[in-house]
């Protein structure tokens, strides 16, 4: 299961985004926001790694205008890789090398079409393990001393 979440900025790009995982045959669960009411991106970027953190969903993906705030908000949690992708490559080795289990795309800064096809490429792309896993049990290992 994949959860999704935005704020008022990201509303119409999570709305295209959970259509295209539906046709895709996945099952979605939306973590809110529901209407363009100003609303504070923190609030879900948590609900969404909450949902990932507790193995409610597999991964999550979060939408907030440019998608910094959610990133920046996400990544405080521990157990959380949010990754902010603009590019396909980047989609890719989010998961290839950094097994991100948060996308996070901008709504002001992408189109449908391109934030789908990110969002297909993180979706397809496979985790390499092998040095990339080293190098997250170091990252495990800071949010344990921090």
């Amino acid at each position: 299961m994949i959860v999704i979440g935005s704020d008022h900025g990201g509303l119409t790009l999570k709305t295209a985004l959970t259509s295209y995982m539906k046709r895709r045959g996945l099952e979605v669960t939306d973590a809110g926001t529901y209407d363009d009411t100003s609303v504070d991106y923190p609030d879900f970027a948590q609900k969404v790694a909450e949902y990932v953190i507790a193995g409610d969903a597999e991964i999550g993906v979060l939408v907030c205008g440019t998608g910094i705030g959610m990133s920046i908000a996400a990544n405080k949690i521990s157990g959380i890789r949010a990754a902010l992708v603009t590019d396909l490559f980047m989609a890719q080795m989010a998961k290839k090398h950094n097994n991100a289990n948060v996308l996070v795309l901008g709504g002001r800064v992408l189109n449908e079409q391109n934030a789908c096809d990110l969002l297909a490429a993180w979706l397809d792309a496979t985790f390499e393990g092998g040095r990339h896993q080293i190098r997250l049990d170091k990252i495990t290992a800071l949010e344990k001393k921090y």
